[in-house]
């Protein structure tokens, strides 16, 4: 990781080496807490831009609400928080990670007493499954660890301790050669990558698993406005893992992975060779509109 000069923690910015917890973070232990992933980038304009910043920082304070916490911090101050550390750290394109965890008071699992705290760092990063992954696939094997029942975890909180379940599953395929895992749900359909949305497109038609049993991607939702607006049927419905084998392209996408397209599957190539053209061309129209060249998507960039 290249490290940033600051990180902001309860309002004041910090030193990047001195952003420290107690050992006994309530949150470090039991894993209660919330976090987002928030890219921002550098448009064509000079400028730079917090992609949907608002959506993601609605969907950190859902989070908490689900997990029955309560942040002290408006969505309104930490949309300021992430503005003002990428401003703060001079980053023309950078991840942001706000995190709100219960910091260290009362042990045990129903600790009710413990202050919440928010950080927020942001520091340059590249495409999360790598630049020659966006541009030519990556290989995905079938994981043997599924994703959790929607009433054993619920799925629409990003959640802090949620991510083992997701962590056991990339360790897995990464020992295995592989760049990816794809994890299925408990009955056995495709669910989604370990931190990633799945699209896959077959004699023209896009599909993608219900938002049921995987997390309600904000990049998720910007692919399936673009397909719609390019003129691409997209259905939400489960599909099964050799559907993806007979696909004739299949594609990731999150704020970290951005739009990256899946070259194989258990070692079984999807489509021809290389992305195909549904998914080279929602990877354009993204990058476009993050990018700042599509002004009827204004509203979903914050400028720094």
């Amino acid at each position: 990781m290249e490290k940033a000069e600051s990180i902001w923690m309860d309002g004041r910015l910090v030193a990047w080496d001195d952003a420290k917890v107690h050992v006994l973070t309530h949150t470090l232990h039991y894993g209660l807490g919330a976090f987002e992933g928030i890219r921002c980038y550098l448009c064509d304009d000079g400028r730079s831009a917090v992609f949907r910043l608002g959506e993601h920082v609605r969907r950190l304070a859902q989070s908490m609400h689900i997990l029955g916490l309560e942040s002290p911090y408006s969505e309104r101050q930490i949309s300021d928080a992430c503005v003002e550390t990428v401003r703060a750290n001079k980053l023309k394109e950078c991840y942001i990670r706000p995190l709100l965890y219960l910091a260290e008071g009362e042990m045990g699992l129903a600790a009710t007493t413990n202050p919440v705290r928010l950080s927020v760092a942001a520091w340059p990063w590249g495409s999360y499954l790598g630049q020659e992954g966006l541009t030519n696939g990556i290989r995905v094997r079938t994981s043997s660890f599924q994703r959790f029942h929607i009433n054993t975890l619920m799925t629409k909180a990003k959640a802090v301790g949620h991510y083992v379940n997701s962590i056991l599953a990339s360790l897995e395929a990464r020992s295995g050669g592989y760049d990816e895992s794809l994890m299925l749900d408990v009955d056995g359909y495709a669910a989604e990558g370990c931190g990633e949305n799945l699209f896959i497109v077959r004699d023209g038609v896009v599909k993608t698993p219900p938002i049921a049993t995987v997390l309600e991607g904000i990049t998720r939702a910007t692919a399936i406005r673009l397909l719609e607006d390019a003129g691409h049927e997209v259905v939400e419905e489960r599909f099964t893992r050799d559907d993806i084998y007979i696909a004739d392209e299949a594609f990731f996408t999150g704020t970290a992975a951005e739009i990256t397209p899946i070259q194989s599957l258990d070692d079984r190539r999807i489509g021809g060779k290389g992305p195909g053209p549904v998914t080279k061309r929602i990877q354009e129209e993204y990058f476009a509109v993050t990018k700042g060249s599509r002004p009827e998507f204004a509203e979903w960039l914050t400028y720094i």
